[in-house]
């Protein structure tokens, strides 16, 4: 697989976004979701921030108050023995499964390019944790455009769980908040950009507990809001690149032999990669083919090292005719780009 990797990658690190609040600091600017509106490339940013610490005993965790819409900043002593802080993101009750707390809050933020590849970025943020279902934060945003309305999906955790939720736009000026559309536990969601035989149609990633992997499903709907006729589409496979979990990655993409989908994989090892499976274009719940071996793996320095390292993780493309413009995050950090070609990630499937 020919990969063309931009020269000016990373094209948005931490160092290039200016924190919301004087007291914060950026750490993650990533996993963006990609819209192309009027002449500008739209770059969606996942923002990541924790508050700034100046006590090398302590550490915070920021949670966002929906009935005051202000942050509450908690603060825990590492010397804690009821809190585990082994990994650095999340902040675990000892005696649980799961974590209590994160150690930073994402948010979305817009960062605009007339040739794709040098970025600004808007001084504040786009879409900001607003419900309880958000308290968070809101992570992983994808965009798929239908007429004149962009709808913007993206992960919102709480308590509560991590679910999906739907805004829209028509501008990315303003948006409306259309609430959460695949409870917890759910994450990925991939709409397509066009109605199939009357329906809209999404892929999602359920995450079980009690029985069954992360894998890819697929369900339909009416009104973009309700969702059912859910079925399972791909799952892990042992011993390949992508044998650990799965998730939608792009929005699919439709060619005249099928929607292509370019999904995430990771091994058990949690190495991310981005590969391709192709669904039927009159019933996307059909695969006709998959990647054997990844489209585009983490080999770049920026790909290997950053905040969680050996990552590649796409949300978005922009396709001109046989190139596919890849926008992707790399090691929970960054994001970068690469070009591939349409015939060629076709011709790899079987």
């Amino acid at each position: 697989m020919n990969v063309y990797r931009y020269e000016e990658n990373p094209l948005v690190t931490p160092s290039d976004v200016k924190p919301h609040r004087e007291d914060f600091e950026v750490i993650g600017t990533f996993n963006a979701g990609i819209a192309t509106y009027k002449d500008e490339v739209i770059m969606l940013l996942r923002v990541a921030e924790r508050p700034i610490s100046t006590n090398s005993e302590k550490v915070k965790s920021p949670v966002f108050d929906p009935e005051t819409k202000q942050l509450k900043i908690h603060e825990f002593e590492l010397s804690d023995p009821a809190y585990d802080f082994s990994d650095p993101r999340i902040i675990v009750e000892q005696g649980k499964d799961q974590f209590s707390y994160l150690t930073s809050l994402s948010y979305l933020r817009i960062a605009r390019s007339k040739d794709g590849r040098h970025f600004t970025i808007d001084d504040d943020p786009f879409i900001y944790p607003s419900t309880n279902l958000e308290t968070y934060g809101i992570e992983d945003p994808r965009i798929t455009q239908m007429g004149e309305t962009y709808y913007i999906y993206f992960s919102a955790i709480s308590p509560s769980g991590v679910g999906e939720v739907l805004v829209s736009t028509t501008d990315f000026e303003s948006y409306e908040h259309h609430g959460m559309i695949f409870c917890p536990e759910n994450k990925d969601v991939l709409i397509f950009p066009e109605k199939i035989n009357g329906k809209y149609y999404a892929l999602h990633r359920p995450v079980p507990k009690s029985k069954g992997d992360p894998e890819i499903w697929i369900a339909e709907s009416d009104n973009l809001l309700y969702w059912g006729n859910h079925k399972h589409l791909i799952g892990l496979r042992d011993g390949m690149w992508d044998d650990g979990r799965i998730g939608g990655g792009a929005v699919p993409i439709k060619t005249d032999h099928g929607w292509l989908e370019l999904y995430h994989g990771a091994s058990k090892e949690n190495r991310y990669c981005m590969g391709a499976v192709l669904l039927d274009l009159q019933d996307p719940s059909q695969v006709i083919a998959r990647s054997k071996t990844p489209i585009l793996e983490p080999e770049a320095s920026y790909e290997v090292e950053g905040f969680f390292g050996n990552v590649v993780f796409s949300c978005g493309t922009v396709v001109e005719g046989d190139v596919i413009k890849m926008y992707y995050g790399v090691a929970d950090t960054s994001m970068a780009c690469a070009e591939l070609s349409l015939k060629e990630i076709l011709a790899s499937l079987v």
